[in-house]
């Protein structure tokens, strides 16, 4: 069976370093932090102050009040990012062929705001048991898709993907793998999260998993470097249309590059710890290459996991080295969580979002704060220290990884 060519049509993003597409990219490549002190909620009790908020988003600006009665913040930022993403795409809904047309987004958690809300309501009401009737539907993470779907009534195959931290981009390889087969013709896919709330960062706090520096909120998330102390919660959601090649040709669209490859696999060893030799990052980036019919040697970019914990990027680089061998390096290699923060089930679409742009633009953006390379890290590799580099993209891989071993690399090569 012959696959059919996918190709990238149009992008959105709200994130905490932008709210559209251009504003994210330019300061990626200026290496702007989106980290500051926490203005949901107070954290005089917490041990960590500070996050990658999304700022200057008012729900207003773009829903009557009634219906963020019904909406949960992290299904908010999908709908504004998918709206950017049509818009950009310049797809005409009136002619498109919507049986044809379909939605997976991913979403890691989902309505934890709209969750800790309720319960709190709840113990307040001295157990009464008055909850919102839109609780459920504002809650579970799929409800993004739909709304998404119900929106611009695309009815062809509509789900959630729900894998940690590698939820968007289980979306888009599923996406592109539908596309490739004949499914569908068109997806909006990505990610989106919001879980800056009390419950989120007090259940990372106990865990150990997000840094406390907060006298320097900004310099906190410093993958690589030998003074990381764990990642910093961010927000927000990237969005992608993915097109069928001829579908996007034949209406004239302008097609940012090729998605040609996706890879999946799981560590299977530990609830949150990766593999610590990267197993199964090793093998997500080897079928991701495979399934692209791609020599590890032309690779130019990795975009990576790279979360800034202890354990994360030591096995990342591990892993990168089994793969590409001496290619290793002569790539670039970049975090752009440093600048982001963690966007959890929304990282890998904005990730996506970056990689596309690497090639698009021919500048691999910088992973900031690396100041003393950890030295269980080979000083060799180009990690694409603190400032952009100019170089030519025409293949670049997004890598994400998520609690329960969940492992997703998708592969953006130049269209041609």
């Amino acid at each position: 069976m012959e696959l059919k060519r996918v190709v990238v049509t149009g992008l959105g993003a709200i994130t905490p370093i932008g709210n559209s597409v251009d504003e994210l990219w330019n300061n990626l490549i200026n290496g702007v932090s989106g980290a500051g002190p926490i203005t949901r909620f107070d954290t005089t009790n917490f041990k960590t102050k500070f996050a990658c908020e999304v700022k200057n988003f008012n729900s207003a600006d773009y829903f009557e009040r009634k219906e963020v009665r019904k909406l949960d913040l992290f299904a908010q930022y999908a709908l504004v990012a998918a709206e950017q993403a049509i818009k950009d795409s310049g797809l005409n809904l009136e002619t498109l062929d919507k049986d044809m047309a379909g939605v997976i987004w991913g979403a890691g958690i989902g309505g934890i705001i709209t969750f800790l809300d309720e319960a709190r309501n709840y113990a307040e009401g001295n157990g009464i048991p008055r909850f919102s009737p839109y609780f459920i539907p504002k809650m579970i993470s799929d409800i993004a898709a739909g709304h998404i779907s119900i929106k611009y009534g695309f009815m062809g195959p509509n789900f959630g993907t729900v894998s940690a931290c590698a939820s968007s981009s289980h979306a888009i390889a599923n996406a592109f793998n539908l596309i490739r087969l004949g499914t569908a013709d068109v997806f909006i896919t990505g990610g989106s999260e919001a879980a800056i709330n009390e419950a989120g960062v007090g259940g990372f706090n106990s865990m150990q998993a997000i840094s406390t520096r907060n006298d320097d909120p900004a310099s906190a998330s410093r993958p690589f470097d030998k003074d990381r102390d764990g990642f910093v919660m961010g927000e927000g959601g990237g969005a992608l249309i993915l097109e069928e090649y001829e579908h996007a040709v034949n209406r004239g669209a302008t097609i940012y590059c090729e998605v040609v490859g996706s890879g999946m696999t799981a560590d299977a060893y530990h609830i949150t710890a990766p593999h610590p030799e990267g197993h199964g990052a090793v093998k997500v980036m080897q079928n991701t290459l495979k399934d692209a019919h791609i020599a590890p040697e032309e690779v130019d970019y990795v975009n990576v996991h790279g979360t800034s914990t202890p354990l994360g990027d030591i096995s990342e680089t591990k892993a990168i080295k089994k793969v590409f061998g001496e290619h290793a390096y002569k790539l670039n290699i970049s975090s752009t969580k440093s600048m982001t923060g963690h966007l959890l089930g929304a990282a890998g679409g904005v990730e996506a979002i970056a990689s596309i742009l690497a090639i698009r633009h021919g500048i691999v953006p910088p992973t900031i704060n690396l100041v003393n390379l950890d030295p269980e890290i080979d000083s060799k590799l180009n990690l694409t220290p603190n400032k952009a580099q100019k170089r030519t993209v025409r293949v670049a891989i997004s890598n994400t990884f998520g609690f329960g071993g969940h492992n997703a690399s998708v592969a953006f090569k130049v269209f041609e």
